[in-house]
């Protein structure tokens, strides 16, 4: 008489009822084949505001194509819309612009608006004044910004957070609340001496006062490896080294994101400009630009509108992957 173990009888009938492929806890399938795995379509059908089942009904396929069609045509229309808009009345004549305004070149195009506003209208001179300010502007601003984040965030000094404090309290002071004691300051400058009106260092240096991009950088320095700045203090960089080669290079999409910011605000600015540089041959675009509509044909000033706006629209065209990319960290850090 044999004596059988209970338990182990249980197991055998628990694995006689299995079906032929079934999954064991141990998970192969009976006979030594690997269970199998679901696909990764089998959970994600349903996830979507449109099953994959949905999606499978030719109506719903057509209605969703058309959707998205629509959709994607309303933001070209809003997006893209005014831009083309401008360059077409940059090369229409004035008569066309206002009898017939989205007629497509019913009298032809005229190529003269351009040369006209580019010499006639001195837009050259002006254009050239706009990437002088914007030039420095940038400069400053990225000075500013990355050596302050750098301290901020890298450096670390025991005053660190009550400055970084004092640097975002400056973000709920209003810009207009400050216009009368900066000008005050450039119109009598502590240590120049010497008034700034109608000097462009009037517009460059209080443009590095921005306190959104010190944040922005030291919010973002915040983010690095801390490892990668104690192995270049190990290999004995210096504090200007290890901001210069280290810092920078790993820092490429934010400081793309603060060019764009620092140009653009720069470009299009009216106010500061026009306060301190009273000298018409010494201004902008964007404080001529109004002061000569009245007295220049349309056509004209529609075409200096247009060159206007090249600048800005190039810019982020060039910076456009740093600024909606953020893979700036890439080779780092190994492993």
């Amino acid at each position: 008489m044999t004596v059988t173990d209970p338990a182990r009888q249980r197991a055998d009938a628990g694995t006689s009822r299995r079906a032929p492929g079934a999954v064991v806890p141990g998970g192969a399938a009976r006979g030594g084949r690997p269970a199998r795995k679901r696909k990764k379509s089998d959970f994600d059908g349903g996830r979507g505001y449109v099953s994959a089942q949905d999606w499978r009904n030719p109506r719903v396929r057509a209605t969703m194509a058309t959707l998205h069609a629509v959709l994607l045509g309303l933001l070209l229309l809003v997006g893209i819309g005014p831009i083309l808009l401008l360059a077409k009345y940059a090369i229409t004549p004035t008569q066309d612009i206002i009898r017939t305004p989205l007629a497509i070149f019913p009298h032809g195009v005229r190529l003269a608006n351009i040369s006209e506003a580019w010499n006639d209208v001195q837009i050259s001179h002006y254009f050239l004044n706009t990437i002088w300010l914007a030039a420095g502007s940038w400069f400053v601003q990225m000075l500013v910004a990355t050596t302050g984040g750098y301290v901020l965030s890298v450096l670390r000094p025991a005053w660190g957070k009550i400055v970084n404090g004092l640097v975002i309290a400056t973000l709920f002071v209003p810009s207009v609340v400050l216009l009368v004691p900066l000008y005050l300051t450039i119109l009598d400058p502590p240590v120049v001496g010497t008034s700034m009106i109608n000097n462009f260092l009037a517009v460059w240096l209080p443009s590095g006062a921005s306190a959104f991009n010190v944040v922005l950088m030291t919010r973002f320095f915040d983010g690095l490896p801390r490892e990668v700045f104690e192995a270049a203090k190990v290999d004995g960089a210096s504090t200007f080294r290890l901001f210069w080669s280290v810092v920078l290079p790993m820092s490429k999409p934010i400081l793309g994101v603060v060019s764009v910011f620092a140009t653009i605000a720069s470009w299009k600015d009216f106010l500061w400009p026009m306060l301190v540089l009273k000298d018409p041959s010494k201004q902008p675009l964007s404080v001529r630009l109004p002061a000569i509509a009245s007295q220049t044909d349309l056509g004209v000033f529609l075409a200096a509108l247009a060159i206007s706006t090249l600048i800005p629209i190039v810019f982020f065209i060039a910076f456009q992957r740093l600024f909606l990319s953020g893979a700036g960290l890439g080779g780092a850090v190994k492993g």
